[in-house]
């Protein structure tokens, strides 16, 4: 009990247990109907047990579970009550009836996470507890960059409920960039046919000499996304997809050249094949008004896809290099009036600012969205550290902290050559659980635009899955106990506690499968010698 990570909020221990037995039913009130079906899905797989539907718990010896909805809790906000007549799972909303589901499943000890039962003559006991339990922010994201690495749609729903497990509520999907396309869109269909593949890919960091020669890609289907946002909204996940402008845009150029700068003659930039290394390719976009029709036909097709109140359009890392040798750009920043390359930019985030408030959605983008002037209602990915987070707020715009330097789990979780392609600062698990996402500098009223956190996955480094799994965990639980928990200042956290309720947790990764990173350090198996080379200091190859 005292194990459950992300800590709530409130918990009360009692001195007995409820036992769950095969007559052990389980009741979904008015509301919560999707949440039965999953709590019983994924019990019974576990345990066995076929939790029938019943009434709601008042029988002690059937050991009954109900979910019920509380008008008078916030819409995560959750009440768990095991006692004498059974576990009641109460929540203000189906989301917060389904958070505290993932309680109960922790509380039935790691193998409630396995897809078999071990022994089906086991006992399934809950022990007698109250918690009271809400999160801190209502964001609390995950991105996973899937244009460098391509993650098949299998991959990607297992992340869902790895995300599900932790209460983390909106995965930002990184479907395009510079490497890759990896979102159908069938009025342009060589977006998928030339953009979603490459023909070899650095191996490693981006100074290491190694190539894997194979090409890489693949992409989602229509259906696949619908299928993808479909079970994350099942898991109370909201997608928020991901379409970089007018930057990180080689793939979508490749695959029609006459979206980039075709009348800056320079052949080393301007090539036609997807890019196959990292860092940030010098292609970008042309301001032109075929671009814009072009995204907005591809932005249509994507809205059609993801119901999501944001949509993310990149906005980072654009060279504006061609922009200033462009004749046909320099056109155009006369004819706006504009001072400068990057009110360009500037103007070309604006137009698709308002292109989709007028359809009811908002723009979010990268923190340099706000150089030159940021569209009013857009909302700020604050990755450049907290500086851009702290601009936006102060600004009256929303924002959601993700800085590189605290979470950005593609680097390196120790010193030394130990840790595999050792990109990036170093962060280890208790940096990331000290992290606080509102600076210290914004007022009340300025931090109420901090929508919440979210920790970033660029996969430059991360060739399969297992690769992912090592980065991204045990620091993925530390960071949804940030994103969740009412915790005290950085200084004053209970490192050690939270290790302590680690060890338990780690029996739930291994149920689930999942290869983090051991605290003793990483497996044989995991390290790459000859691949490593010296560890590189400072940001990793991407944002």
């Amino acid at each position: 009990m005292t194990s459950l990570i992300p800590a709530p909020r409130r918990v009360v221990a009692g001195s007995g247990e409820v036992r769950l037995t095969a007559r052990s039913r389980l009741c979904a009130g008015p509301g919560t109907e999707g949440v039965g079906h999953w709590l019983r899905t994924v019990l019974w797989q576990a345990t066995g047990l076929p939790l029938r539907e019943g009434r709601e718990p008042d029988d002690a010896g059937d050991g009954a579970i109900g979910l019920r909805l509380d008008a008078g809790l916030g819409p995560e906000e959750y009440r768990l009550v095991s006692d004498g007549t059974g576990v009641l799972v109460v929540g203000g909303s189906a989301a917060g009836v389904f958070r505290g589901a993932q309680t109960l499943r922790q509380l039935l000890g790691p193998d409630a996470y396995r897809r078999a039962p071990l022994d089906r003559d086991r006992a399934w006991a809950v022990p007698h507890v109250t918690i009271e339990d809400s999160p801190r922010f209502p964001w609390r994201g995950l991105m996973l960059d899937v244009a460098r690495h391509f993650m098949p749609k299998e991959g990607v729903l297992r992340y869902l409920d790895l995300m599900a497990a932790h209460k983390l509520n909106v995965f930002h999907f990184h479907l395009t960039d510079d490497q890759g396309w990896r979102v159908e869109i069938r009025r342009y269909p060589r977006l998928t046919e030339v953009g979603s593949w490459r023909a070899r890919t650095k191996f490693g960091h981006r100074a290491s000499p190694l190539w894997d020669e194979k090409p890489h890609g693949g992409y989602y289907t229509q259906d696949d996304i619908r299928e993808i946002v479909a079970y994350a909204a099942e898991r109370h996940i909201a997608v928020v997809p991901e379409i970089d402008v007018p930057g990180h845009s080689q793939a979508a150029i490749a695959a029609y050249p006459e979206l980039g700068n075709t009348d800056v003659v320079d052949t080393d930039t301007n090539s036609l094949s997807v890019w196959d290394t990292w860092g940030v390719n010098p292609n970008v976009l042309a301001p032109t008004d075929n671009t814009l029709r072009f995204y907005e036909g591809v932005f249509e097709e994507v809205l059609d896809l993801f119901p999501s109140e944001f949509v993310h359009i990149g906005g980072d890392e654009c060279p504006k290099d061609q922009w200033r040798r462009s004749p046909t750009a320099q056109a155009r920043i006369r004819e706006l009036g504009l001072a400068d390359e990057d009110q360009l930019q500037s103007w070309f985030i604006g137009h698709f600012d308002t292109w989709l408030s007028a359809r009811g959605r908002r723009l979010i983008g990268w923190d340099e969205i706000l150089e030159g002037g940021l569209a009013e209602g857009a909302a700020v990915s604050s990755w450049r550290g907290y500086a851009g987070g702290i601009a936006a707020a102060r600004a009256g715009h929303d924002v959601v902290m993700c800085p590189e330097q605290q979470v950005y789990l593609d680097h390196r979780q120790a010193p030394g050559t130990d840790e595999p392609v050792p990109i990036g600062y170093v962060r280890t698990l208790e940096d990331v659980y000290r992290f606080e996402p509102v600076p210290a500098e914004l007022t009340p009223r300025e931090a109420a635009h901090v929508l919440g956190t979210q920790a970033n996955l660029w996969t430059e480094v991360m060739e399969d899955h297992a690769r992912v799994d090592y980065q991204a965990f045990p620091r993925l639980a530390a960071f949804a106990e940030v994103a969740w928990s009412a915790l005290p200042a950085p200084a004053e956290r209970d490192f050690a506690g939270f290790e302590e309720r680690m060890t338990a947790h780690y029996a739930r990764l291994d149920a689930l499968g999942v290869g983090y990173r051991p605290p003793s350090g990483p497996r044989p198996w995991q390290r790459r010698p000859g691949v490593l080379g010296r560890p590189i200091d400072g940001p990793p190859p991407n944002r």
